[in-house]
């Protein structure tokens, strides 16, 4: 199940994205949708970059009963990036919302051998989305 929290005015296609989340997990999970004000707030507090971004992941510890985590997506990210990139809103922001979800999962493609990217490649394909993500996150 996916706990929302939408600060903002976007449709949030939840039916997609719980697909996704039983695909990867039987964990519960937190999205939080908010601005590039409100993100770049948190990723100032809790990662120490005073800057907007995309997505954060905050994944919680592994007990029992537990969520797995926080997703965090600015919408106005969102919506600039589908327009940059050529394609659907709802789109972009399942793409965030998987890359968002492979890091509460473990994934690291900051330090990893390309085992992110390689998943993230497998799960749009699976799900029919863009490959846009695969290719402005690769090098």
């Amino acid at each position: 199940m996916i706990d929302i929290d939408n600060q903002t005015n976007y449709t949030i296609k939840i039916d997609f994205l719980e697909k996704v989340l039983e695909h990867l997990t039987q964990k519960d999970i937190e999205l939080i949708v908010t601005t590039n004000e409100s993100i770049q707030l948190i990723n100032k507090e809790y990662r120490g970059i005073d800057k907007a971004t995309d997505v954060l992941s905050f994944p919680y510890e592994d007990m029992p009963m537990v969520p797995l985590g926080s997703i965090i997506i600015s919408i106005d990210y969102v919506k600039a990036k589908s327009q940059e990139v050529g394609h659907s809103i709802d789109d972009e922001f399942s793409l965030l919302f998987i890359h968002g979800l492979l890091h509460l999962l473990g994934y690291d493609h900051e330090v990893d051998s390309g085992e992110m990217r390689t998943k993230e490649e497998a799960l749009i394909q699976e799900f029919n989305l863009p490959k846009s993500l695969i290719v402005r996150t690769e090098g």
